[in-house]
Formats: structure tokens, sequence, C-alpha cells
């Protein structure tokens, strides 16, 4: 039996309504452009500026960046950066490792990648201007040369830095550390410019940094005698430690109305000290030997002068008759500049000297003699 014309007609047009499906709008094809970059920062050492920012990972049209193209280095002197037409740098994609796709299911972004530049300052930039700020952007392109715009501004000094000193070195005293370099013959003169020498010490082994010093760098001449070279003495330190020092001139800049800026210089080469004590305290002065025990035991009182040493531990006592050696008579250092020696015989002589003594067992010389007659 042959099927009807109509039904056959129905079987025809619902085919054709499954294969056809509904028209819609055609999405056009991103245009691989990465969002802006909104966290970049700058730091600057001598003529050297550390940008540092992350990598997108977007695009404005919400798709993951497949394509990066290079990023442009903006640098300016005008504020605002309005484009980043000659760049001062243009960084390859390949630099600069690409963030990996988020989680769409769990909603998890994609990791953050760094990326870094260092551009070297030029020096007609520096002295163009000594109070001006430079200016940084960063525009990151994609294969066609396009960018969806600049990222954040940030800007830094512009004023020059000196060379490090010559020479910088360390040696241990009694009294601290002390921390010379050469001669610096000629300083930029200006009103609002001036110039600091720092000083950092850092404890071996350690993540931090002390200052400990920023006295202001003063011009000396080249023949000035070697003991009045530009000095500092650390007082701050901890005695049987290793530090590494280092030392960097420091741009101020001070304008009238404003706050200081300030531009370190580069660094001069690490020093490194054991600060070793071997120095035994000053040698006690004053002593005195008084005899009293008229009615009573006798006894011989002994006083001296103190010793002003942070570090002292005490004293040492000694005594001995005419033609003999000299014996200690305490056990422990004595904590006070007083002493009573009870241990006497009439109708001798005695003859007395004190040593002061450190926490690291440093003992000074004898102190000068006196003596005492026993009736």
């Amino acid at each position: 039996m042959k099927p009807s014309w109509h039904i056959l007609i129905c079987v025809l047009g619902s085919a054709l309504l499954v294969s056809c499906g509904a028209p819609g709008v055609p999405i056009p094809p991103s245009l691989e452009l990465a969002k802006p970059v909104t966290d970049l920062r700058a730091a600057r050492k001598g003529d050297k500026i550390y940008l540092a920012w992350t990598v997108p990972s977007r695009t404005v049209d919400r798709q993951s960046v497949r394509h990066p193209g290079a990023t442009r280095i903006c640098r300016s002197l005008e504020v605002p950066v309005t484009d980043c037409k000659n760049p001062a740098a243009e960084v390859p994609a390949s630099q600069f490792p690409l963030p990996g796709p988020g989680s769409t299911r769990n909603k998890t972004p994609a990791p953050r990648v760094e990326a870094s530049y260092t551009d070297i300052l030029p020096k007609q930039l520096q002295e163009q201007d000594p109070t001006a700020e430079i200016v940084y952007a960063v525009s990151v392109q994609n294969e066609s040369g396009r960018s969806a715009g600049l990222s954040n501004q940030v800007q830094v000094p512009s004023a020059p830095t000196l060379t490090p000193p010559d020479h910088f070195r360390a040696d241990v005293k009694s009294d601290g550390v002390l921390l010379s370099w050469d001669c610096r013959p000629t300083l930029a003169a200006s009103d609002v410019i001036a110039h600091r020498m720092r000083i950092y010490r850092r404890e071996q082994g350690k993540q931090t940094d002390t200052r400990v010093s920023d006295a202001n760098l003063v011009a000396c001449s080249q023949t000035q005698p070697a003991n009045q070279m530009p000095e500092f003495l650390d007082q701050t330190f901890e005695w049987e430690k290793h530090y590494d020092y280092r030392a960097t001139a420091v741009t101020v800049v001070a304008e009238p109305g404003k706050p200081e800026v300030e531009v370190e210089g580069d660094d001069t080469p690490v020093v490194q000290v054991f600060a070793h004590d071997v120095f035994p305290p000053a040698v006690p002065t004053g002593l005195q030997a008084v005899f009293s025990g008229v009615g009573q035991t006798p006894f011989v009182d002994l006083v001296w002068s103190p010793d002003t040493e942070a570090d002292l531990a005490g004293y040492n006592i000694f005594r001995h008759e005419e033609g003999s050696q000299p014996v200690k008579l305490n056990s422990e250092p004595v904590k006070t500049p007083a002493f009573r020696d009870s241990n006497v015989q009439s109708g001798k002589k005695y003859f007395y000297s004190v040593s002061a003594v450190d926490e690291r067992n440093n003992e000074s010389a004898r102190s000068e003699e006196t003596s005492e007659q026993v009736p």
C-alpha cells in the first residue's frame, strides 16, 4: 500500500525543522585584548628602576589570554602618561610565562604570574630636572600590536645619585666597629639637594638589615690626612656575632613646602666582620688601702675608682708581701670597687693591686700597687 502524499509531506517537513535549528545572533571572534595591568609597582636603586606587575590572564571580553603579544614599558616626565608610542622598551611575550586557565567548575581564578623588568635610567633624564618625577606604565599588546590601554601609573624620583664610596672598610675596636671610607672630593651643589651616607648592618644568617648611620655626607680634600678620613663608630652591635656591613650614598631632595624625597645610590661591596671581643677593660685607678682593727679583729679595706665598661664582670684582687709574688685573693670577680682583706697578721706589710675583667674573661693589666702596714 502506497503512503499518502499528505503523510510524506509531513515527514519531510519535520526533518527539515530538526536539521535547520533556530536562527541566532552570530558571536564575533575575540580580539585577544588583555585587561590592563592594575598593580604595577616601581622601586629605584642607583640608576636602576625595578618594575613588577601581575601578568593579565583574562581579556576584556572575559576570555582566557591565549596569544599575548609584547609588553611595552612606558616612561615619561609628563604626568599622567597619555600614550606609549615611543616606549622605553618592548619585552616579548616569551619573556613572561602565560598564566594557566582557572577552573570554571569551581570558579577558581587562574594562578597569579609575576612579571618584572629593570629599566636603566639615562643620565640625561636624571640631570634634566633633579626635582622631577619620572612616570612609568606598562601596556600589554596582543599579537597584532593592539592594547586595551595603559596600566596604573607609578612615579620615581629623577634626582641623580652618587657612586658608592671607595674602599669601604670595617675594623673591630674595643669600643665598637669602626667603619671608614675614602674621601669624596666633590659633591653636587644645590639649594634643594643634599647627600647622606647610609650604612646598613645585617647579622649573618638573618634576612633583615639594621640602619646604623644616616649622617650628612660632606666633601673633603683628596690630600686630607688619613687620620681625618670620614668614619663612623657602630656601638649598637653584639659581641661574638658575624655581621655584613654595606654603605650607600643617599640623594635627598628637599623642596620648600614638600616632603623630602630620598634616592639610594648603589651599594659598596659587603664587608664581613666577626665582632670578637679580645679587648680587656680599662686598668683600675685610684687604689687605696686603709687598715682598721684597733680593739677588734684586724683587716685592710681597699677602695678604687670604678670602671665604666658596659660588659664589666668585676675585679680581681691581688696581694703579696715584700719579696714574694702576687696571689689572687678572690675566687669570683668582685662586683663593686671595694674589698675587705680580713686575712692579715700584725707586724706585716701588704702590697695590693687590682685588675678588671669583662664578661668574656678579658682581663686588664693590674693597677698601680698600694701598700698598708698592719701594726
